[in-house]
């Protein structure tokens, strides 16, 4: 690529940044699906800035542009629920989605205690199932989305993130 992205933990400052690429990074999802209703398109900013304060977020960045983002959070019962995962069109397929992903799990695991990481994709998003199988999760389930989109669960054990670190 000739050019190197990295992967820190977002700021306050990047939330507007976030906002903006994940509101242009889900419009491909949303029409899969035929519904733009979906949550990272309906999200608020405060809401967004709100989860930077509270939530594991990390971003990919490009010079000042933020290229990437995902947000992990753990749940009542010890499992990191990881989401929003995205990276602007034009960079996609370069390993920066398994990038933040690692992230986001080293710092839940290390940092939150999380022994389980969990993640809902939609059906059809062929893309997204390929990355998260290829970096160690599988399938458990599949749920609604409170958007009516029908949703496939997958779960990563912690223990095998170290080995692929």
């Amino acid at each position: 690529m000739g050019m190197s992205v990295t992967i820190s933990a977002a700021t306050e400052q990047d939330a507007e940044q976030i906002f903006r690429l994940q509101y242009l990074c889900f419009q491909s999802e949303a029409a899969l699906y035929g519904n733009y209703r979906i949550d990272p398109l309906v999200q608020t900013l405060e809401s967004v800035r709100a989860e930077v304060a509270a939530d594991c977020v990390y971003v990919a960045r490009l010079g000042e542009e933020v290229v990437g983002s995902v947000r992990g959070t753990i749940t009542e019962e010890g499992a990191a629920a990881i989401g929003k995962l995205c990276v602007h069109p034009r960079l996609q397929g370069h390993g920066i989605g398994a990038r933040l992903l690692r992230a986001a799990e080293a710092a839940l695991a290390e940092e939150r205690g999380a022994r389980t990481f969990r993640l809902h994709t939609g059906h059809r998003s062929e893309s997204n199932l390929r990355l998260y199988s290829k970096v160690g999760y599988q399938r458990v389930g599949t749920s609604q989305g409170a958007d009516g989109v029908p949703m496939i669960v997958l779960e990563k054990t912690a223990g095998s993130y170290a080995a692929t670190a």
